[in-house]
């Protein structure tokens, strides 16, 4: 691998194998020219990296939050505090603004993400390849790149693969800090950072095996 390149096209559809070659050029590029700014500029630090992103973006297909739920009981597993039945649950399936107002908008999860009107809800859920969320994060984030607005940002990063790179390297190396657990190899500590939890735990680990070996 020459000097400066972190990760070709070809290792990447490896390690994402439904991506294609020509998709795998484009995002292969944006890591070489993006990640090495946040530093992760290493073999080391990029597996954890790629592994997480590769597991929160479906393999670098998904770059806008999917809360288009269609079971009520999904709802109560994954938030169980804020859906206490499968009635009230069933108000808000196939109703991806309505969830958003209520769980990222009204909720104690509204105070923790850093909105202040259920409008925000939507306006700031999850986006680009690492899902960052919130008004709060929104609102760094478009200042450290000079956006306008967080709203202008989140518009970006949900549309336009560059960004949804570089909104992942933030996260990462500077929002949640996690270049030196990356170094030290802590990905059980990386994905409760980024998740919350270690929700995908199995496929997660899959898709670092892949790394380690095609990278």
């Amino acid at each position: 691998m020459s000097a400066g390149i972190l990760v070709t096209a070809q290792s990447l559809k490896n390690i994402a194998p439904t991506l294609s070659l020509e998709k795998a050029m484009i995002i292969s590029d944006h890591i070489n020219f993006i990640c090495p700014g946040y530093g992760i500029n290493s073999k080391d630090i990029l597996e954890e990296f790629l592994a997480t992103i590769i597991h929160e973006s479906g393999g670098f297909r998904i770059k806008s939050e999917n809360l288009n739920y269609r079971k009520p009981q999904l709802l109560l597993n994954n938030w169980p505090d804020h859906f206490t039945s499968l009635e009230f649950a069933k108000q808000y399936c196939g109703n991806p603004q309505k969830l958003a107002y209520y769980i990222y908008g009204t909720t104690s999860i509204s105070k923790t993400l850093g909105n202040i009107k259920p409008e925000d809800g939507y306006t700031f859920r999850g986006a680009g390849f690492i899902q960052l969320t919130g008004r709060t994060a929104a609102t760094l984030y478009s200042k450290y790149v000079g956006q306008d607005t967080p709203e202008s940002a989140m518009e970006l990063i949900r549309n336009q693969d560059w960004w949804a790179i570089d909104s992942a390297c933030w996260v990462f190396a500077i929002y949640k800090n996690l270049i030196n657990a990356a170094v030290n190899d802590d990905f059980v500590n990386i994905t409760k950072r980024i998740n919350g939890g270690l929700i995908g735990w199995k496929d997660r680990q899959n898709t670092l095996s892949r790394v380690k070996r095609y990278l």
